[in-house]
């Protein structure tokens, strides 16, 4: 075999949270007077949260924010954020994630996950994943977020196994970037498939399986 493990980013690829980001990301938005749309919240795809606020506030036009005025904004989104996110269920995880994981388990896998997200233990709770993984890397331990290669190689250093042999799943462009800086193959889904970002490019989950073997 010739991966030992894979490691999956969050959302986009095991469950979707992309519409609830955008709400909050919007109210926010909303709420300065700042013009936010599906387009810009696309560019936020795997992007940290404050890196993210940066990006909206290019379309900012008031007076000069202090950082503390800027981490406000930010908690302020996380708040609407985590609220939305307690209407999260098993229901969010479908089946094709569940039979792929599970299988890739069975081939003698170890499994983690790679999210810039500080939310990752919490939405792994909501949608029945808690525990599942052999290691969880995330924005909780991280310094820097993706195209940076911290999040996958963190995520590698706890498994105990090397960078090439660890497969890395994206949807995003910026994550696949940050798969190959680690020094790891990367299979896409998403956007970044339709990029062309990956190793490999799927339309499906299930299609792991096979290129696991």
């Amino acid at each position: 075999m010739k991966f030992q493990a894979i490691i999956f980013d969050l959302d986009g690829v095991i469950c979707f949270t992309d519409e609830y980001h955008y709400r909050a990301w919007k109210s926010m938005a909303d709420s300065m007077g700042i013009p936010f749309d599906r387009e810009i919240n696309n560019r936020l795809r795997g992007v940290s949260r404050m890196a993210s606020l940066e990006i909206i506030l290019e379309k900012y036009q008031g007076p000069a924010l202090s950082q503390e005025k800027k981490e406000q904004l930010a908690r302020q989104k996380n708040d609407i954020y985590r609220e939305s996110l307690k209407e999260m269920s098993t229901r969010d995880l479908s089946d094709e994630v569940r039979e792929t994981l599970d299988a890739l388990r069975a081939m003698g896998l170890k499994l983690a996950i790679g999210s810039s997200s500080k939310n990752t233990p919490f939405i792994l709770g909501q949608i029945g994943l808690k525990g599942y993984f052999d290691a969880v890397s995330d924005g909780n331990n991280i310094t820097r977020s993706k195209p940076d290669p911290e999040v996958f190689v963190k995520a590698a250093q706890m498994l105990g196994v090397a960078p090439e042999k660890c497969l890395v799943v994206e949807d995003a462009v910026s994550g696949a970037e940050a798969g190959h800086a680690g020094g790891m193959k990367v299979a896409c889904l998403g956007d970044a498939a339709l990029n062309k970002a990956g190793d490999w490019n799927m339309k499906s989950i299930r299609e792991l399986v096979d290129i696991a073997k």
